[in-house]
């Protein structure tokens, strides 16, 4: 059954209430767009959703020689429930993981988040649309760079034997003094935070640049004939426009503070910085791939998985609080 409508002309036309009916015309008359969505859903099924089987491990003494294939494998390793996920926590690496990890997520939320709205607010104030671009163009350039490449520059500039940058600081401070960055476990935090800020701080801006462009020129206009200044403008007009972008940047950032990046710590670390640069990402793969305690190495990918959902959650909820519209 469907329901009767009456057109302008007076004709009777009969509407389908049914969601078959509903979702196969949607399908017949956007086809192709329907189409498009396949290659989506299917990298979503095999590469997210399919894997996620594999969480089995967490509470299993996994072995995959317990049978002939991996199914039988997961089937036959012995259920220990939540004995791993007890071994992890209680075990003497946690703690030590725990403050690595969030020293250096801390320093970058600290440092590198707010860099690209910084340098968003500059870029807004050029008035010259070609050197502009221009800055644009030129800060975009090393988010295409690979990290190992960065990773390779850092070593070139800093290493002790013909680095510049080191040699430079010899030349300033003296050779005794000369900060190491390479070996100096002071020091890897802030050259992992100093690397984040200038591989993505350029390409970030685009957001903020984004939501900047809608931002009505008649409130400029107004505020500008009430005698308001450049810095007025901008912290009365310019950022509570992006507030809620910036809410919504900052919530996303939380959900990811166990997520250090496992490339670039990898990258730069060595047997003098360790101490500091054994992070979750590293843990999970020296346990799973080199030591092969895959169920080790699955509960403490399980327990980042889960303590990242609770501060996703936990950040959106205090975003409602304050009256921002949060992520949902």
């Amino acid at each position: 059954m469907g329901k009767t409508t009456r057109t302008a002309g007076g004709t009777a036309r009969t509407l389908p209430t049914h969601q078959g009916e509903t979702w196969a015309r949607a399908l017949r008359n956007h086809g192709w767009l329907y189409l498009l969505l396949v290659p989506g859903v299917l990298y979503m099924i095999i590469f997210n959703f399919l894997p996620m089987g594999g969480l089995v491990m967490a509470f299993e003494n996994f072995s995959p020689y317990s049978g002939d294939t991996m199914v039988e494998a997961f089937i036959k390793s012995p259920f220990v429930g939540l004995d791993i996920f007890r071994k992890f926590l209680t075990g003497p690496d946690f703690w030590r993981l725990l403050r690595n990890t969030l020293s250096i997520s801390v320093a970058n939320l600290l440092f590198a988040f707010p860099a690209p709205i910084i340098l968003a607010l500059l870029l807004n104030e050029l008035r010259c649309k070609w050197f502009k671009r221009f800055s644009q163009t030129l800060v975009y350039i090393p988010h295409f760079i690979s990290i190992v490449i960065v990773a390779s520059l850092t070593m070139q500039l800093f290493s002790t034997t013909d680095g510049v940058v080191y040699h430079l600081f010899v030349q300033i401070f003296g050779k005794g003094n000369a900060p190491d960055l390479m070996s100096d476990p002071k020091l890897f935090t802030a050259m992992i935070v100093g690397q984040n800020i200038w591989k993505e701080t350029g390409y970030g801006t685009i957001i903020y640049l984004a939501a900047l462009s809608s931002v009505d020129t008649q409130l400029y206009e107004a505020a500008k004939i009430d005698g308001a200044g450049r810095w007025n403008l901008m912290w009365h007009i310019t950022l509570p426009a992006i507030r809620g972008t910036i809410v919504i940047m900052l919530i996303m950032k939380v959900g990811a503070l166990l997520n250090t990046g496992y490339e670039q710590i990898f990258l730069m670390q060595n047997s003098m910085n360790r101490t500091v640069s054994d992070v979750f990402d590293t843990y999970i793969y020296t346990k799973g791939i080199v030591n092969g305690q895959y169920s080790l190495a699955t509960a403490a990918g399980l327990f980042k998985s889960i303590v990242s959902m609770i501060m996703v959650l936990g950040a959106n909820k205090i975003a409602k609080l304050f009256g921002e519209s949060g992520l949902y």
